[in-house]
């Protein structure tokens, strides 16, 4: 058997003009992680840790970019990139806590392993969705172009990870929008027990670059010194000349997917070949040849590791464990918002309710000077409804953005753009269409706050609602999918004077929220608006008349439903609520009328399974029961799609069925 110094490397290196010194350095910045690694398989046997991800046959990856990177250029890591963690310099007794589960780790033991970020080190940990980081890369590396910095981001993904929409989103609008992103995709030849045969059919995933215009590298994913040099390159690049660049990395998953999933379904002979490539031993083999490194250095490196690691792991060890309490778990779902109110002025004018949210948003792009506006068809042409008319010539098309019909990747760049300090405004060109950016805005942005303390500062502007005949895809009123999700906030104003104030405030909110803008009252509702900003807070409900014999609560398009029924019977005395906020919910407006009038009918536009409607009756049945004189009353549309004609539309709608429940209601 050969001894190490008559071992040769497997892989040729070109140190190009790299001093002794920095080559050292990136063999020990590699063989940290791994020598980690190694104590951590140990621990997943001892049952300390729940899980690992590994990335033995990859640090070369991890190292080489963020070694490439600024120290204040973010990087969005996976799950087998712990050399980026490493690299950037993160005490391990934090990384370790945090594995463990223990309260002062990154997400307080609600997120596991590499599900985390950390402002304090510029890295963006990934959700198990993995796509999303991608389009949130987009977001930051926007706010890096927009904020003139010259600054690189780097995101990574796996080859599986391209097969997602997202991927191919990102892409796309980092290209149109030539934004500096490092696209970084780590080939590493399954995912999972998937090989790269089942997953894509074409020889290099590199060339997929070729379809966005946008330029491509593929690089040997196990020469450091390839991959540390070539990113530098590349990084510089695009500080001084933005623009995307995809790398395609070629490696190998030495380990199973996750630990417990094993390598069976991998052939012997291509681990034999790639343990051959590994990139510490070969990189050793090298710095030994060139008397760079010695065998008793090599030593010496690792035992000083494995001390650094007992050390932290003991320190680790001695931090508090979670102590299960619901108070702080609620008070972490939103970032806290100290709400700042800005009167309304004493000067009005007649405004529609386009009108006044056009005029609204107006105002607040004046008054946050980096706010962003983005979606599609908003600059030149003025949106489909024309709320953001005449908004570039004022504000420019680095503030109000054409975007691509790629919705997932748009609020993705919401995300990004919040990360890096900016707030954004995303409209949805119909409501209906959000379901093609689902995920990033129930799993990214509601969930992110709660996960690591970052805020989503993005506002979706949500056109909905039917009386327009414009069928299934185009009329949904889909609040009820949003209020069920923690995390987000939900408003739906009826009245232009509502919409502009909840608005201003939307936005000033650092939490994610969902304004909805009902389509049918846009240009048919009328109200004196103050001319100048104000807010409105949410979570208040507005008593719009004053009855002590049963309370209608509704919200959007329903509250005028119940006002026009009303005015039909002046002889009933209602009060009648307009809840404006679906989340937070009034829910002591609420309480308090229905114990006075002991009546309460609850008229919404969405059909009636698993509404907000359900919820108002469930509460007021467990709060109010003792003072109900009748059953609660829930008022919906028919437990259908939307239908376009306008008979079926009709007949779908709950607008003619509440006169009858009403006054059934009050003969109980």
């Amino acid at each position: 058997m050969n001894t190490i110094s008559e071992m040769k490397s497997k892989i040729e290196y070109k140190r190009a003009s790299l001093s002794n010194a920095t080559l050292l350095e990136l063999y020990k910045a590699m063989l940290k992680p791994r020598v980690i690694e190694e104590k951590m398989l140990i621990l997943l046997r001892q049952g300390k840790i729940s899980k690992w991800f590994s990335g033995i046959g990859q640090e070369a990856i991890s190292i080489g970019v963020t070694l490439a990177m600024n120290d204040d250029e973010y990087i969005l890591p996976m799950h087998r990139n712990l050399g980026v963690f490493t690299a950037r310099n993160i005490p391990l007794h934090r990384l370790f806590s945090q594995w463990q589960g223990k309260a002062s780790g990154f997400t307080k033991g609600r997120d596991r392993s590499f599900h985390f970020g950390t402002q304090e080190f510029k890295i963006v940990g990934m959700i198990s969705h993995l796509g999303p980081q991608l389009g949130v890369a987009d977001g930051i590396a926007l706010a890096s172009k927009l904020k003139n910095k010259n600054q690189a981001t780097a995101v990574f993904t796996g080859e599986g990870g391209t097969s997602e929409g997202d991927f191919h989103e990102a892409l796309n609008v980092a290209s149109v929008w030539q934004l500096p992103v490092l696209f970084c995709i780590e080939n590493n030849g399954y995912g999972l027990s998937t090989p790269t045969s089942e997953q894509y059919n074409c020889k290099d995933l590199a060339d997929r670059a070729i379809g966005y215009g946008i330029e491509s590298h593929i690089i040997d994913g196990n020469n450091i010194i390839e991959v540390y040099t070539k990113v530098s390159e590349l990084a510089k690049s695009i500080r001084s000349n933005p623009r995307p660049i995809l790398i395609e990395f070629k490696t190998f998953r030495m380990r199973g997917h996750e630990e417990a999933s094993g390598t069976k379904y991998v052939p012997q002979d291509l681990i034999d070949i790639w343990a051959e490539k590994d990139p510490i031993n070969n990189f050793k083999h090298f710095l030994i040849e060139e008397q760079i490194l010695t065998e008793a250095v090599d030593l010496r490196l690792k035992a000083e590791f494995k001390a650094e690691i007992d050390t932290a792991l003991k320190r680790a060890g001695a931090e508090e464990e979670i102590e299960a309490s619901e108070t702080n778990e609620l008070n972490d779902v939103y970032k806290k918002f100290e709400y700042q109110e800005f009167k309304e002025n004493s000067i009005t004018e007649e405004l529609r309710l386009i009108d006044a949210i056009s005029q609204g948003l107006k105002q607040s792009m004046e008054r946050h000077e980096d706010l962003v506006i983005m979606g599609q068809d908003v600059a030149e042409y003025g949106g489909v409804f024309k709320i953001t008319d005449g908004f570039v010539e004022q504000f420019g098309k680095d503030r109000v953005r054409n975007t691509p019909i790629c919705e997932s990747a748009i609020i993705e760049t919401g995300m990004g753009l919040s990360i890096a300090g900016i707030k954004s405004v995303v409209e949805l060109q119909f409501s209906d269409f959000v379901t093609s950016g689902f995920n990033p805005v129930v799993n990214y942005l509601a969930k992110s706050h709660y996960r690591w303390n970052q805020n989503a500062d993005v506002v979706l502007r949500m056109p909905c609602g039917a009386g327009v005949a414009a069928g299934p895809f185009h009329s949904q009123t889909n609040e009820a999918w949003f209020t069920k999700t923690p995390g987000l906030k939900v408003v739906y104003p009826a009245f232009p004077r509502d919409a502009k104030g909840l608005l201003a405030t939307a936005i000033n909110d650092p939490n994610p929220v969902l304004f909805f803008e009902h389509k049918a009252l846009y240009r048919s509702i009328r109200q004196e608006v103050p001319t100048d900003y104000f807010t409105i807070p949410f979570g208040k409900a507005a008593l719009l008349s004053e009855g002590d014999e049963v309370t209608v609560i509704a919200y959007g398009a329903a509250v005028h439903w119940a006002l026009n029924t009303l005015e039909k019977h002046p002889n009933i005395k209602a009060d009648v609520l307009d809840l404006r906020t679906l989340q937070p919910l009034d829910t002591d407006s609420i309480y308090r009328s229905v114990k006075k009038t002991g009546r309460a009918i609850i008229l919404q536009e969405d059909s009636l399974f698993g509404g907000i409607a359900s919820d108002i009756s469930a509460l007021l049945m467990e709060h109010c029961f003792e003072y109900l004189d009748a059953p609660v009353k829930r008022v919906a549309s028919l437990d259908t799609p939307i239908p376009f004609i306008n008979q079926l539309e009709d007949q779908y709608l709950s607008r003619d069925k509440f006169e009858a429940e009403l006054l059934a209601l009050l003969d109980y």
